[in-house]
């Protein structure tokens, strides 16, 4: 393929993600692009009205989405799934967010979301998105707010002051990973007012805000050959926007399409808007109902459907090859990664790697396989967390990247391009 596509795919996602520094704002860009492509919102709450061929989808506390598109030729149908994650690990910035340090310095006051790697914080320019909740006459409106500038940064400790830092630091996230935010003449709530000045609106209008610091560094394409692609929240937006864009590029008339991003998979999953909740449950129930089938034709679509569960993965580490596993370890641009575990902490078993590898060689697409080593545990994702109220085959799935849950991660410009080309073919065959 054409290096150009890989270039041109690279810096689509780029926009993609600078476009969504919280799940909040990765939901609403999935919307946007769902709506410029023909889908219609269904609300929770109201009665559902589905015409098949046409599409639509519903959102869950503003951070996850499901969309889908049902077929025409529904006798004998099953539902063909992706999911992924909206979040990324970040800093919640708590109420009453203001410090002051010997009337000189003003510091938000912040706790950690997720698992991230927090010296990747530390020394760059940093800001403030997430959600609003405004008052607004008598109802609660909920605003997005980006402040689209330099405002905070995470100062290191000089090493003249720490000199055993390069040995070795345990950071204190109360102590280490406090942002700066300004002088000490800021007063009690400036943060809020700098917030308010944004919307245009008054700064007692706010009853709500869920604030998160995100990284302002800019997406990069870089290597000798322009191999490589860093960005802020690749886990696992990556995989959230290549798979949105395989399921806008393929239709079944035979089956239901559904495309499903989760909030909360870095702190477990265990809330309304998460995998673990009943929201992918209710939306093919709902379908199922609102097509007019039965509860025995649910029972079977549900049996004769599959699952992709895509969330990046460990890429070999050039300086530390010996944390991954002798035969099952994966690199940049050699293909999409199929992820396996003894313990269960991925779905894969040998008929959806069976499947999953059918639909990769239908795409052209090369796969690669990534267990951990045996003697270290690994990471969990979406894929077994959502089986709990839907059960089907499945597959676990992902990108290969460098640096996972850094605020800057590093992943291979082709194989966005990869999960992009056998999504569509999923879409539109099946398995």
């Amino acid at each position: 393929m054409d290096n150009h596509v890989y270039k041109e795919t690279a810096a689509e996602l780029g926009a993609f993600i600078k476009a969504s520094p919280t799940a909040f704002h990765a939901v609403q860009t999935i919307r946007h692009i769902l709506e410029q492509n023909g889908f219609s919102q269904l609300p929770e709450s109201e009665a559902w009205k589905i015409d098949p061929g046409k599409g639509y989808y519903v959102v869950r506390n503003h951070s996850s989405i499901i969309a889908f598109k049902a077929g025409k030729k529904l006798e004998d149908y099953g539902f063909h799934v992706t999911v992924s994650h909206s979040d990324s690990p970040s800093f919640k910035i708590k109420e009453n967010a203001e410090i002051q340090v010997n009337k000189q310095y003003t510091k938000l006051n912040t706790e950690g979301y997720g698992g991230m790697l927090c010296a990747s914080w530390l020394d760059r320019p940093l800001s403030v998105a997430g959600r609003v909740i405004v008052k607004e006459d008598h109802n609660m409106a909920v605003k997005l707010v980006k402040l689209d500038r330099d405002l905070v940064m995470i100062p290191s400790l000089a090493i003249h002051m720490d000199r055993n830092v390069n040995d070795g630091h345990a950071y204190n996230k109360q102590k280490d990973m406090l942002p700066v935010f300004g002088s000490g003449s800021l007063e009690k709530g400036s943060l809020k007012k700098l917030v308010a000045q944004e919307l245009q609106i008054e700064a007692e209008q706010i009853y709500g805000m869920d604030l998160f610091l995100y990284n302002r560094m800019e997406p990069s394409v870089w290597g000798a050959e322009q191999e490589y692609f860093s960005c802020a929240q690749l886990d696992d937006l990556q995989c959230a926007y290549a798979s949105l864009q395989g399921f806008l590029k393929g239709s079944n008339d035979s089956a239901v399409n559904v495309y499903a991003c989760f909030d909360n998979e870095e702190v477990g999953s265990v809330t309304k808007q998460g995998a673990a909740s009943t929201m992918l449950y209710d939306t093919l129930w709902r379908v199922n109902h609102s097509l007019g089938k039965t509860q025995e034709t649910y029972f079977r679509a549900v049996a004769n459907s599959f699952m992709i569960s895509c969330d990046n993965a460990h890429a070999v580490h050039p300086n530390f090859t010996e944390k991954t596993d002798e035969n099952n370890c994966v690199y940049m641009n050699q293909g999409i990664v199929v992820k396996s575990n003894a313990g269960q902490k991925y779905t894969s078993d040998a008929l959806s790697i069976a499947r999953f590898r059918n639909i990769c060689e239908k795409a052209n697409v090369p796969v690669q396989f990534f267990s951990n080593r045996s003697d270290m545990a690994g990471g969990s994702t979406l894929g077994n967390i959502a089986m709990t109220h839907v059960s089907m085959s499945s597959v676990d799935i992902g990108l290969p990247q460098l640096a996972m849950h850094s605020s800057y991660e590093t992943a291979g410009v082709k194989d966005t391009v990869y999960l992009i080309k056998a999504a569509e073919v999923f879409y539109k065959e099946g398995y």
